[in-house]
């Protein structure tokens, strides 16, 4: 089915987010851990982590706008500049996708869902405990979109725990050995079963 500009604008709401959510593809599903300046703990599944560098070690996720709805996540990491990046995995997606309901800020979505939060050594923000990848993360600057109001929050990547099993000895990181979750549109859940590498490509020689 062919969709145009008008056409798309046109489309009913529901319709036109899972349309325009599902259309780029899998996205990665992880859960992001924050504490507030109170030490009340926040818990959220966003999937719109990328990749920005190797060096520095660089990851960005987007917000949408928050003069709407007030995005605790967002006023965690401006308080405490800290927060943690955690896989989902097919043993925990269910209580991970419900955290995404609306909440106070003063109720904890590790209470209300059960997911264990778990403190490694010092580092000041909470990480889930069941999770195969866990990432500690600095705040490092963030960038508003105009043209809709959305920021791109980046930060660095501080501390990494991957369960061994998963860890190649090239450093390459085999997601489907825990099942990790990824994500189309805002709440389909799929799980890779294999993984096939192609290695780095370089230029072939030209007739």
């Amino acid at each position: 089915m062919f969709f145009d500009e008008h056409q798309i604008e046109k489309l009913e709401k529901i319709y036109r987010v899972n349309l325009m959510n599902s259309c780029s593809g899998y996205k990665s599903a992880n859960l992001i851990g924050t504490i507030s300046n109170n030490g009340q703990y926040n818990l959220a599944v966003f999937s719109s982590i990328v990749h920005l560098g190797s060096n520095p070690p660089l990851l960005g996720f987007f917000l949408r706008p928050t003069e709407v709805v007030p995005r605790h996540t967002y006023l965690n990491i401006k308080e405490k500049e800290f927060y943690t990046i955690n896989s989902i995995d097919k043993l925990n997606f269910e209580k991970a996708h419900h955290t995404s309901a609306k909440y106070p800020r003063d109720i904890s979505e590790f209470d209300i869902t059960g997911i264990k939060p778990k403190i490694i050594s010092d580092f000041p923000a909470p990480f889930v405990d069941s999770s195969s990848i866990k990432i500690g993360m600095k705040f490092v600057e963030e960038i508003k979109i105009k043209h809709n109001r959305s920021r791109l929050i980046v930060g660095k990547i501080v501390s990494l725990d991957v369960k061994d099993e998963m860890l190649n000895n090239d450093g390459f990181i085999d997601l489907y050995k825990s099942q990790i979750a990824t994500i189309s549109g805002c709440d389909g859940y799929s799980f890779p079963v294999e993984n096939e590498r192609k290695g780095y490509q370089k230029p072939r020689k030209v007739q």
